[in-house]
């Protein structure tokens, strides 16, 4: 009997450097969320965010 755990990190592709070859990628998150990540730092050391519209 053989089995195998995929773990959804792994599938969607948010843990860059894990590459098995039992391992069957769906998407690619980890550039996006780096993406994502970095504009945020950059807006918040801008002092973009938040801003005004953004607060109550």
């Amino acid at each position: 009997m053989d089995g195998q755990v995929l773990v959804l990190h792994d599938m969607l592709g948010i843990n860059n450097e894990f590459h098995p070859r039992f391992l069957r990628r769906y998407m690619n998150l980890y550039d996006d969320i780096k993406t994502a990540v970095g504009k945020y730092i950059t807006d918040v050391k801008a002092v973009d965010f938040p801003n005004d519209k953004e607060q109550y």
